[in-house]
Order: structure tokens, then sequence, then C-alpha cells
């Protein structure tokens, strides 16, 4: 981090009335934020929506310490400010309505995570959990990330099924990062900086106010391809992030549960309102594989029913078709399929899941694979 420019960052987003679209406008007009802070008071004013007292405060900031302070805070504890400048900013974030100027991020971002956003109740029944738990595992394997909020019941099983399937997730807090919240889940938020990231706008020491979470929730929409909601009631927040991800145009998907349960009646009703129904992780791919076919990876996750017409050495890459060539229709293992084909385990494994996406090949138990069909 280049802390001579990020302080300037910091120190913008703590003024008072400098909202997201505020601050944009003001990077937008002069170009780099040292320069607003050496622009006067009057030319400030100029720009729509920035008050007198607003332009008065960038003119004459003081609190320098306070944010040298944070930066100390910052490198010593590993967190990380990404900007909307930088390459890592998630993608789909960039063009949602009052979008965060920055984020404070603690392990990693990566540019080729494709996000889907697990939420639900925090009064989960064992049903809900373990349905979380499942789908958020068969999505992690599959190559996507797992992003949720940290709360309590299928939040927290939405991160452990990611985690449990050595997958990528990401945890959006509603306070700051030095602000565990609940305080229960320290270990987890500590499992899923190891495998992903916890992330959020909110500065350093912002308690989990819960005005704060409905902030939040437009982040797990924004940057995610859609959002799948496990156990809501009729009043839920959840409920709120799949508003938020339809005005983001993001797909909304809902598991059903018992008519007799309050805790199934929100995501019911999504499904009445046109939510898709889920029941396993393929459910969900089908939907967002049109905006992933110009991805870089996972290069080849496709619904199975689009693989009927695949042909011997059409839509298929040359490691792909490799890999067909070595499978017959018998169980073979994957380290047998390693030693044949001379590519590195990584290849091998993530071709297997791609051509096991394409309804090419079936995996069994012990890492076995062979062909779904004799004849492609």
């Amino acid at each position: 981090m280049n802390y001579d420019i990020l302080k300037y960052w910091i120190a913008l987003k703590s003024i008072t009335g400098i909202g997201n679209i505020a601050f944009t406008t003001l990077v937008d007009k002069f170009g780099s934020l040292p320069s607003i802070f050496k622009t006067s008071a009057s030319k400030l004013t100029e720009i729509n929506g920035i008050t007198k007292k607003m332009a008065a405060d960038i003119n004459k900031f003081k609190h320098w310490d306070k944010i040298n302070h944070d930066l100390e805070f910052l490198n010593k504890n590993e967190i990380n400010i990404i900007t909307y400048q930088d390459d890592y900013y998630p993608a789909k974030l960039i063009n949602i309505y009052d979008r965060p100027p920055f984020l404070y991020v603690r392990g990693s971002l990566t540019k080729d995570d494709i996000n889907i956003a697990i939420v639900g109740s925090r009064m989960a029944s064992t049903y809900g959990k373990y349905t979380t738990e499942r789908i958020s595992g068969e999505l992690a394997r599959k190559g996507l990330t797992i992003v949720s909020g940290l709360a309590r019941g299928i939040d927290s099983a939405a991160h452990h099924g990611a985690l449990a399937a050595q997958g990528r997730t990401i945890a959006v807090l509603g306070s700051g990062l030095d602000v565990i919240y609940p305080p229960e889940n320290k270990k987890l938020f500590a499992d899923i900086i190891q495998s992903g990231a916890v992330i959020s706008e909110f500065p350093l020491g912002t308690p989990p106010r819960s005005a704060n979470f409905p902030t939040r929730n437009r982040i797990i929409s924004g940057i995610s391809y859609g959002v799948l909601v496990v156990e809501a009631g009729e009043k839920s927040g959840s409920l709120i992030t799949s508003r938020l991800a339809l005005e983001q145009g993001r797909e909304v998907f809902a598991v059903p549960g018992s008519i007799d349960a309050a805790s199934s009646r929100g995501t019911n009703k999504l499904i009445k309102q046109g939510a898709k129904l889920i029941e396993n992780a393929d459910d969900i791919i089908e939907e967002i594989w049109p905006q992933l076919e110009k991805k870089p990876f996972p290069s080849t996750l496709a619904p199975t029913q689009q693989t009927k017409k695949v042909k011997k050495n059409k839509n298929l890459n040359a490691i792909e078709q490799q890999i067909i060539d070595l499978i017959s229709n018998k169980h073979i293992h994957v380290d047998e399929l390693i030693s044949a084909s001379g590519l590195s385990p990584a290849d091998i494994l993530s071709t297997l899941m791609a051509l096991e996406l394409k309804g090419l090949v079936k995996q069994h138990p012990g890492k076995n694979f062979s062909l779904k069909q004799s004849h492609l």
C-alpha cells in the first residue's frame, strides 16, 4: 500500500457529509486525492453536493495524526485498502449505485473470483444449516467463491461449507475489521482470512450497529453473480439483500422450506415472486453460466444440458481432449491420469472439474473417474 496516497482516501471518507457519490465526484473532478485537499474551499463548493462546511473541513483538515495511527494499525495487522482504481477491487462492484470508494481487506481478493452470495436466518434450523453447508461446499468444489456476512446461522454455515470443501469464501462485515461480530466467530474469521478474505467499507473501530447491515448487504450482493437465500422470515434482512440483488441485476435463488415454518415464509415468497428454486449447486450454475463464458476461470463451467451436442474435437480444448482420450468407461484413478498424461495435478483436477460440469465425466468415490457418454 502507498500510505502517502491512501491517507488522503481515509481522510476524505472521514469528513462528515462526504458520501460515496460525493467522494467519487470529487475524484473525477480533480483527478487525485492530494489535489482535492489542496483546492480552495470556494472551488470545492462549485461541485454539486459539496457544502461550505464540507469544503472547509476538507481545506482545513487537521486529523492527520489519527489517520497515520490508523495506517500503522493497518500495516501491523496486515489489513489492505483496495480502492476502486485498483485492479483487485471487485469488478462487479464497480458499477453498482453508491459503490464504496475503497474497501478494507484482510486476506486476499482475486480477479478470478466468481462469487455467489448465500444469506439467511440467524436463527437457522438444523435443516437450514445442513442444506447451506452442502450447497456451499458443492459450489466451492466447483471453483466458485462463497460470499456471506459472518453472522450467526446461515451465514456461518455458508462460510463453513466453503472452508470444509477447501474452497474460497469472502465475509463482508457490518463493522470495522478490528471489530469481530459476532464474537464467537473469531476462529471462523481467522480461517476465512487464510482461504479468502474478510472485507468492510467501515472505518476501524466501527461497531456493528443495526443500521450498518443493510448498507453491508448491498456489497454482499454487489460483488456476487447471484444471491441464494436459505431460511428467511417475512421480515428478514436477507430479503433486503435479495431486493438489492434484483436492483443490481443479479440472480436471486431460494431454497424451499416447509409451508408450516415461519423461517421459510420469506424464501417461499421469493420463489412465488420469481426466484429460482434451488436444490443443488448445478441449479445455480445453470443460471449464471451465460455471464461466465468470458471468464478465464473456471473457463468451462457449463450446465449439463448444454453438453449433449458436444462432438469429438469440438468445444474441448487440447487438455480436455487428452483427458477424455485417456478415460475409458471403466473407473480410472486420478493418479493414473496424472501419470499417463504428464500434466500437473492442478491441471488434471481443474480439467476433470470442467469435464464433470460439462456432463462428460462422472466422479466416483476415491477420486475415480469414468465417462458419462461412450462417444462424444
